[in-house]
């Protein structure tokens, strides 16, 4: 009987093991943002923009330095796919990106076929 109960939480133990690291690399393989740092200033995030999975419609209320943790380009598109921007990143190096015009909401779009990450520094606050 203790043999049972030892197979038996080997494995669910190995089950949940498994489904752990399935999660893992299913979130790994998947556009997203990952919450960094917020105070009442700004709010810090990482973009992670796989090929052909874009980014769901958003847009930006305030001004933000984007700092490209790898060299990629990105598509900005509307919500109707038309292209409103190219950009083309340089790992390491920092770039500033204004507001979004009013009501004017967007997807980040990757064409290449390697992940494109960034880390997003937003201000909360307009300029006195």
């Amino acid at each position: 009987m203790k043999n049972l109960r030892l197979i038996a939480g080997v494995s669910l133990f190995s089950f949940a093991a498994g489904a752990g690291v399935m999660w893992a690399q299913q979130q790994a393989q998947t556009s997203r943002r990952e919450p960094q740092f917020e105070n009442d200033q700004l709010k810090v995030w990482k973009s992670v923009i796989m090929p052909k999975q874009p980014l769901t419609l958003h847009r930006h209320e305030h001004g933000r330095a984007l700092i490209a943790l790898t060299d990629g380009q990105l598509k900005v598109v509307d919500k109707n796919n038309k292209q409103l921007n190219v950009y083309n990143w340089t790992r390491g190096k920092a770039y500033w990106l204004d507001a979004d015009p009013a009501g004017q909401m967007h997807a980040d779009v990757n064409d290449t076929a390697k992940p494109i990450e960034v880390i997003v520094v937003e201000l909360k606050k307009d300029k006195p």
